[in-house]
């Protein structure tokens, strides 16, 4: 794993909060180029402004493929998110230009410093779309449940395999320690999932809500068989850091899931929607993304931003 964290002093080359863990609450924070007439040099100049306040901790940054196309970049392996809807099945593209992180424990503090990454980007980018979300139900396993009760990121590699599927490596300087997430908000029919039933929803997870055991007799559409990661072929492993989100009266989970490539996530994908043998997975049933798209986080040189990939 030497290519990955890499030997500059006691620094790694990942944004460092990728592999922290889910935070007590956090802010998904997307911008937007307002003007179609911003030029490169306005958006460059922005970045080099917001750079300072990314530390890959309390803020990881993610960079979207209209954002290195403005640069006259490339990152190898950066694409739009595919629309991977189907008959009776809807999984929208939204595809974003830059995508902020925001971490921690209080929430003040989260407006503050999303404040700070606003105003250093205006005006080249302007926001978008703010999901505010927290972990909730933080339990003995270090897991925190979705808002239906069930522990999210049970299969999280750990340790050097979360490393290996989560961050690129073994492609040079500026690319190895980066990472490729998948972002999609899920807004929850919590009445649906109410009406379920303990057996009823149990299957629809796979998994026993209580024990958080896998169910030997789970159906083919639970969500645990859906996306087994060792079933792929190759196996399609990637580090989740999902958080539920809730807006007034509507809630769900903003889905969060890093590789070190979107290989792995857009298999799970496609065959949660049934591409690969017709069989949807249940969480359609009490579930629905409402918006997706890919995103590249630099890597770091020396606890500091690597943009060289971008020109910076």
């Amino acid at each position: 794993m030497a290519t990955i964290r890499g030997m500059q002093g006691d620094h790694k080359l990942y944004q460092p909060g990728i592999l922290d863990g889910v935070p007590a609450v956090a802010r998904f924070v997307t911008f937007a180029i307002p003007d179609k007439g911003t030029d490169a040099t306005a958006i460059r100049e922005a970045l080099t402004r917001l750079a300072p306040l990314v530390n890959g901790s309390d803020a990881v940054l993610g960079i979207g493929p209209s954002l290195v196309a403005a640069l006259d970049a490339k990152v190898p392996g950066l694409r739009e998110f595919p629309d991977l809807s189907r008959e009776g099945v809807r999984v929208p593209s939204t595809p974003g230009t830059l995508w902020v992180w925001v971490r921690g424990d209080d929430l003040g503090d989260l407006l503050m410093l999303t404040r700070k990454v606003q105003k250093a980007l205006a005006p080249a980018f302007a926001v978008r779309h703010v999901v505010d979300a927290f972990r909730h139900a933080l339990g003995d396993s270090g897991h925190g449940r979705d808002l239906t009760g069930y522990e999210d990121g049970t299969e999280n590699p750990t340790g050097e395999k979360a490393e290996e599927a989560a961050f690129a490596h073994g492609q040079g300087e500026g690319i190895d320690g980066s990472s490729y997430v998948a972002v999609q908000q899920w807004v929850h029919d919590l009445d649906a999932f109410e009406a379920l039933g303990d057996e009823a929803a149990n299957h629809h997870f796979g998994r026993d809500r209580t024990t958080n055991e896998e169910l030997e007799d789970a159906p083919e559409w639970a969500h645990v068989k859906r996306t087994a990661q060792e079933s792929f072929e190759p196996e399609a492993f990637v580090l989740r850091r999902s958080m539920p989100w809730m807006m007034s009266m509507q809630a769900g989970l903003n889905f969060v899931a890093f590789g070190k490539s979107f290989d792995a996530f857009e298999a799970q994908m496609r065959r949660m929607a049934g591409h690969d043998d017709g069989i949807v997975d249940a969480m359609f049933r009490i579930s629905k993304p409402v918006n997706g798209a890919y995103y590249w986080c630099p890597p770091m040189r020396g606890g500091q931003l690597d943009l060289r990939q971008l020109g910076l």
